[in-house]
């Protein structure tokens, strides 16, 4: 079994955005060595998530709205007493931070559409997402 792990930084322009980091995903899969196996997206952040959905300016837009309409700022979570963002500590919470994707002959195996994006819930920030591969160096 090899593991291979690797770190990118992100940065986001808005309180609330989507940020596709398919590419970068990719690249790393590609020169990890690992040919057959999982890999795996996690963001070490209580106010951002990871998720794979379709890239196209519509559905991002209603995704930040159905996100911003579910979980609002200033509704009066007791936990904006602290520091005015539990809107993002919920939304992290329900949709979460990571997501497992196969990892088949050496490349992400994704749906034709699918694409993986950081979803800031708290921004602008720079934000870390951690990308770990895990598998057979050799194909099956």
């Amino acid at each position: 079994m090899k593991v291979h792990t690797e770190e990118i930084h992100v940065q986001t322009a808005h309180g609330i955005a989507l940020v596709d980091i398919t590419h970068e995903v990719e690249d790393i899969a590609k020169k990890s060595e690992v040919r057959q196996g999982t890999c795996f997206v996690y963001t070490p952040h209580t106010t951002a998530a990871i998720i794979i959905n379709e890239h196209e300016d519509g559905l991002m837009k209603d995704i930040v709205s159905k996100v911003s309409s579910d979980f609002p700022k200033g509704a009066g979570w007791h936990h904006d007493k602290i520091d005015n963002n539990a809107h993002s500590h919920l939304a992290s919470t329900y949709i979460g931070p990571s997501r497992s994707i196969p990892l088949v002959n050496g490349r992400i195996r994704l749906g034709t559409w699918q694409s993986i994006f950081l979803l800031e819930l708290d921004g602008p920030r720079t934000r870390s997402v951690i990308i770990q591969l895990m598998g057979n160096p050799e194909s099956q």
